[in-house]
């Protein structure tokens, strides 16, 4: 087995990884940015709010069962499982309401929130399945990754805004804007399935850390060095082998030694949902952009969690100090008494830089904890390592989501 310094697809490898992530929150971030569609459609129902409760309950309930069980599933089949259901998520979203001619009531919206809870399932089977595979390799493949997924907010949030003002004088433009939006992701997933089951287990590095990984004891690549072409007799016998030199660490273990990581994931995203979307669609206010603010606001998150996201390349820059990563991570909670008093007395200028750093620190602790936290271990503890950190960033979003409903408590007529 060659170096991956010999091997040759490091960028290849790091662009894929980067399409993957974006795919892999296309659908999420889809309908969180058609919020202001939904809000006008579903008024009495708070969707932003529903929506992200509804598929991160189901999300958590997944990502329990599949980290529990992550050394015995074949992350090609897991993977593929998921890129597949996000493609019918969307396209399910793009029918239903074809079919339903745009129309509101509990009906369409019981419809939407069952498609929603899928997506849930499928955030769980392709975001824990990628991380724990990336995690062997080199953590450059994990940040293009998770830089992917925070690309998936900005391209959303800035072709809905396109959408928007295509449409926006036209008949019964914000649906129009929301169907074109919709058939671009379906197509966008598409090309995610084929990327990932053709090109990416195709790669010489690619195929160097999975080896590795089956010699140090992995089942969960088995469909990959297959679908790579590198799974000979010869081969098979050399990895069974090596694999019996190796005991890995229980999932118990491996939480426990990394349990400041595990729960500063949580804390980050615990923070960012108590916030995003609920409380900047529906407790900001009006303000002279009008129907556009909300719009606006998300895609300021999205932008600087993308930005933020690329800022730990720079080694001077990166933050791998657990202890000061635990530091910055609980100074983000006096965001809360910000958010607050500017929504209540500030303008909106006021309120994007508010957001802006938000989405800054969010992406760029993400990255810091992703990329510092899977060292030191062998394949298949890494693997386990990664499932293990992603059901906590899910429970952090599943708890922030709930407690955005707190907001409603000091807005009239919430209920």
């Amino acid at each position: 087995m060659s170096s991956p310094k010999t091997n040759r697809g490091e960028f290849k490898a790091m662009a894929i990884c980067w399409i993957l992530g974006l795919g892999s929150l296309v659908p999420w971030n889809s309908m969180v940015i058609i919020g202001d569609y939904y809000t006008n459609l579903f008024t009495k129902y708070h969707p932003t709010r529903a929506f992200t409760l509804v598929s991160q309950s189901l999300g958590i309930i997944t990502m329990a069962i599949l980290t529990y069980n992550e050394s015995k599933i074949d992350t090609r089949k897991r993977n593929l499982a998921g890129f597949i259901l996000f493609f019918a998520i969307t396209l399910s979203l793009l029918l239903l309401d074809l079919g339903t001619s745009g129309k509101g009531g509990i009906g369409p919206f019981l419809g939407i929130c069952a498609i929603v809870a899928c997506c849930g399932v499928a955030i769980a089977l392709v975001e824990g399945g990628m991380v724990g595979d990336l995690s062997f390799m080199c953590p450059e493949f994990i940040q293009s990754y998770v830089a992917g997924q925070a690309a998936a907010g900005a391209l959303t949030s800035a072709l809905r805004l396109l959408t928007k003002a295509i449409f926006e004088k036209s008949h019964d433009g914000l649906r129009k804007g929301v169907m074109l939006f919709l058939t671009i992701c379906t197509f966008f997933e598409f090309l995610c399935i084929f990327l990932y089951a053709y090109f990416f287990p195709k790669l010489p590095i690619v195929k160097y850390f999975r080896s590795k990984a089956a010699s140090e004891g992995s089942k969960t690549v088995s469909a990959d060095l297959a679908a790579g072409g590198i799974q000979t007799k010869h081969d098979q016998i050399q990895i069974a082998e090596d694999a019996t030199k190796y005991e890995r660490l229980s999932t118990k273990q491996l939480f426990f030694q990394n349990i400041d990581y595990a729960l500063g994931l949580f804390l980050i995203y615990v923070l960012t949902l108590f916030i995003f979307p609920g409380f900047l669609y529906e407790n900001t206010g009006e303000h002279k952009l009008g129907s556009w603010y909300a719009l606006v606001l998300i895609t300021t998150f999205h932008m600087w969690d993308l930005i933020s996201r690329y800022i730990p390349l720079a080694d001077c820059l990166k933050l791998e100090s657990r202890k000061w990563l635990m530091i910055v991570i609980l100074s983000r909670f006096l965001l809360i008494p910000a958010f607050y008093f500017t929504a209540k007395y500030g303008d909106q200028g006021w309120m994007i830089m508010l957001t802006s750093f938000l989405g800054l620190t969010n992406g760029y602790l993400t990255v810091c904890v992703f990329t510092s936290a899977p060292k030191g271990y062998k394949g298949p503890e890494q693997n386990a390592l990664g499932n293990i950190l992603v059901l906590c960033l899910l429970v952090g979003l599943f708890v922030g989501v709930s407690l955005d409903w707190l907001w409603l408590i000091s807005k009239k007529d919430a209920f």
